[in-house]
């Protein structure tokens, strides 16, 4: 590389061009004291971010991830009590994250092992393999994967299968896990380069597996295998309903919704057009399972979906970028809520579609959408369910900018009715990704 240094002469200019502005003095006096984003937030603009909306479902108190990075869990299993809760008359009603979260890293370890034994050719510097051990089992999910999981494994109350300490904080879990996944990827990739017969090779994968189930029941508990359901409605009256499976639960009290629910993705960039369905290689947990697959919409199809899911009082799924124009204290996400333009001088103008080929953003956080305000039929702000606590925003619940919404808002899981002429195009064979798009990131 034939580098162009920085002069002396360059050096002394800028120094002039800084000493001679009275923004940079300005912004040195308000940067000295306070955090960046804090000292550029407008509170005037954030005005608008009023918590009034034209369309509103009411839904049950707010739920809280914790030390942990399970939001698509506690977002999917969300929208599901909801239908569960208006079905039973319930004013309170959770189900259980942990449960879930137990068997996607079981089955998740399976498929890692299981992706380590089909690129065992490729050398460990080759960038799928690469990826693959760098993402490891990790918190993180996709809407299909959540479903893959339900599936399988049914679903519990949260009464049934709760916290524990290690469910709530995964950090140490998490590491131990991985730590145990590289070690068995070496064992693996050796047995296979000396030659190791097919079913040797995985009958040494399924003693890990064993050893793995007994790491994880001991972190989680065992999961049940048959529980009793009981409940008191909103009137006081007490139900059970006994000798459930998680299975025979799912089926009995959400039924075909999984089923007739759809991923959609904005991805306004030049590899992925608009109307045509994609899939990323090696992303998912469950073998034998559902591939993840998005349908592209431009952004007035899938605002237009989401809007027509909440009119019809149905709360919705999604993901999001939220690490980007963020006021955690009042709740609020929104792009014209902060001048950092002004505040530093720089140029910090990107697109949507540049943010993610220039890694840039990308979805990092699963959250539920409750309502949207719109004016003459154009979305203003939109209401969020969030899985932070109550302690945060307005009891927990978020609002964010349409603006916010169209520059970092991701996917959306729809059920089919909604689409409109678009569901269609849910039907195409999809167009398979690199591991590491920016689309799966919600999962890494």
């Amino acid at each position: 590389m034939n580098a162009r240094p920085i002069t002396n002469e360059l050096l002394s200019a800028w120094s002039e061009d800084y000493s001679g502005s009275r923004e940079r003095r300005l912004a040195t006096l308000a940067l000295s004291k306070a955090d960046a984003r804090a000292a550029a937030y407008s509170v005037g603009d954030s005005f608008a971010m009023a918590r009034n909306f034209s369309v509103e479902i009411q839904t049950l108190p707010v739920t809280n991830q914790r030390r942990s990075g399970r939001c698509w869990l506690f977002a999917a299993t969300n929208v599901l009590r909801e239908r569960i809760a208006k079905k039973l008359n319930l004013e309170k009603f959770e189900l259980s994250q942990s449960y879930l979260a137990f068997w996607d890293k079981f089955e998740r370890a399976n498929w890692f092992l299981e992706s380590i034994i089909d690129t065992a050719h490729l050398p460990t510097s080759d960038r799928t393999v690469q990826f693959i051990l760098t993402t490891g089992v990790h918190d993180g999910g996709q809407w299909e994967m959540f479903a893959n999981i339900v599936r399988k494994y049914g679903v519990v109350p949260k009464d049934v299968y709760g916290e524990t300490f290690q469910s709530s904080d995964t950090g140490s879990m998490n590491f131990i896990l991985n730590r145990n996944l590289k070690a068995d990827a070496v064992r693996l990739r050796g047995m296979i380069a000396a030659g190791a017969a097919d079913d040797e090779v995985q009958a040494e994968k399924n003693a890990m597996l064993d050893r793995i189930y007994g790491f994880l029941a001991s972190c989680y508990t065992e999961p049940p295998k048959v529980f009793d359901f009981e409940y008191v409605d909103k009137d006081k009256k007490y139900h059970v309903d006994r000798a459930l499976t998680p299975v025979s639960f799912f089926e009995k009290y959400i039924g075909d919704l999984l089923d007739r629910t759809v991923s959609i993705i904005n991805a306004p960039t030049e590899d992925k057009p608009f109307g045509k369905t994609y899939t990323i290689r090696y992303l998912g947990n469950v073998a034998g399972g559902n591939d993840v697959v998005h349908l592209n919409l431009d952004m007035a199809q899938f605002k237009a979906a989401i809007i027509r899911q909440l009119q019809d009082g149905k709360v919705v799924w999604f993901g999001s970028d939220v690490g980007k124009f963020g006021e955690r204290e009042k709740g609020i996400w929104d792009d014209r809520s902060y001048d950092l333009s002004l505040l530093s001088g720089l140029d910090l103008d990107i697109s949507k579609a540049d943010g993610l080929d220039y890694w840039f953003s990308a979805m990092d956080h699963a959250m539920v959408l409750t309502g949207v305000n719109l004016v003459d039929g154009r979305p203003t702000r939109w209401k969020i369910e969030n899985s932070w606590g109550d302690e945060s925003g307005d009891d927990g619940y978020y609002v964010c900018s349409d603006s916010w919404f169209d520059q970092y808002v991701y996917q959306a899981a729809v059920e089919r009715e909604y689409l409109g002429d678009a569901a269609r195009l849910a039907e195409q064979p999809p167009v398979e990704l690199d591991p590491w798009d920016p689309m799966g990131t919600l999962a890494n």
